[in-house]
């Protein structure tokens, strides 16, 4: 199964979201759709109406940055980075 790893930022606003969970998924879009049943919402807020990927978010697979198309094998770990910003 492959693993999403999520950062505190995200988990703050999706408290039920578990900060590491595999998933079964063939793509990065299959694996958001996993981790939305998971934490309903998620998947609004990593995405827009495209859907694509939030200009302010960035996905990983396997350190490789990724698109919603990208494959995921069962041994492919997927981070999902938000902007951070502040001052």
């Amino acid at each position: 199964m492959a693993t999403i790893v999520l950062p505190r930022s995200l988990i703050a606003l999706f408290p039920a979201a578990p900060r590491r969970c595999e998933v079964e998924a063939a793509t990065v879009a299959e694996a958001i759709d996993r981790l939305d049943e998971l934490a309903p919402g998620m998947r609004n807020r990593l995405l827009d109406s495209g859907p694509v990927v939030r200009e302010h978010i960035k996905v990983f697979v396997d350190q490789v940055p990724a698109t919603l198309a990208t494959p995921m094998g069962r041994d492919s770990t997927l981070h999902i980075i938000p902007a951070v910003s502040g001052g």
